[in-house]
């Protein structure tokens, strides 16, 4: 499969002089089109610093980061700008919707940045909309949704511009169980039908279950990987749990 990140011995610091946290120590891998991979390791790992970096939210301090072909570790502020609004998606575990916004002027608001059109801003709304189940929601405001519905109405927001990634960021954090097992459902279904690369921080087994690839993280380092491949949420389930037990699952959550 064509490769379309590229992580290569990436490193960050934190702090000054004598004060310096090493969070990312020299991380390489590659995600290609079509994948979803899952980021898990205990507390203070890295897993969020990577997607932090992979974001440009966090500058990296060594290393790079690759997108199409694009090294997006180099690039200035006013580029990051425009590389975040055309070429990412996100997904908060927060949801990150404004609440003076109903659902359609929330899922439309990265089109409108682009300076798209309404008419067609709008169109493309209703086929993401009815793909997700929430169309019939488009007038309504995020107070009246539920945990679950908030959060594929963040979904449509991210996948509307079709962007060459997305960025899950603990994505199931504010959902209950059943929400949360229907949030994975989404998310396989835009990662399978709709070819949607999805790259997730979680600290739930459960919800890594679910993705292609599990990457495990410790003490800044890329320590174990798992693949799918063919066997069922069940199988990997447990695999992911026996690899948290040697890595030390405390504090994982």
């Amino acid at each position: 499969m064509k490769v379309l990140l590229k992580v290569e011995d990436v490193t960050k610091y934190y702090g000054t002089g004598q004060v310096v946290t090493k969070a990312l120590d020299g991380i390489s891998f590659d995600v290609a089109k079509g994948d979803f991979v899952a980021i898990m390791g205990a507390s203070g790992s890295g897993k969020s610093t990577l997607l932090n970096c992979i974001s440009t939210i966090d500058r990296v301090s060594a290393g790079k980061i690759i997108l199409e072909g694009d090294v997006i570790s180099s690039k200035k502020e006013d580029e990051l700008a425009h590389y975040r609004r055309d070429k990412l998606g996100f997904i908060f575990q927060d949801y990150n919707l404004l609440d003076t916004l109903t659902v359609e002027e929330n899922i439309t608001l990265p089109l409108n940045l682009q300076g798209v059109a309404h008419k067609k801003s709008s169109v493309l709304c209703r086929q993401i909309t009815e793909q997700l189940a929430i169309s019939e929601q488009l007038n309504k405001f995020p107070v009246e949704l539920s945990g679950g519905q908030r959060q594929r109405v963040a979904c449509a927001r991210a996948l509307i511009t079709k962007p060459s990634v997305i960025l899950a960021d603990e994505p199931t954090g504010a959902l209950d169980s059943i929400n949360s097992k229907k949030l994975m459902g989404t998310l396989v279904m835009m990662n399978e039908e709709m070819q949607s690369t999805i790259l997730m921080v979680t600290h739930d087994p459960l919800v890594g279950s679910y993705a292609k690839r599990v990457l495990f993280l410790k003490d800044g380092k890329l320590w174990n990987e798992l693949y799918k491949g063919d066997k069922s949420n069940r199988v990997i389930h447990e695999e992911i749990l026996a690899t948290m037990a040697l890595l030390g699952g405390e504090g994982l959550v």
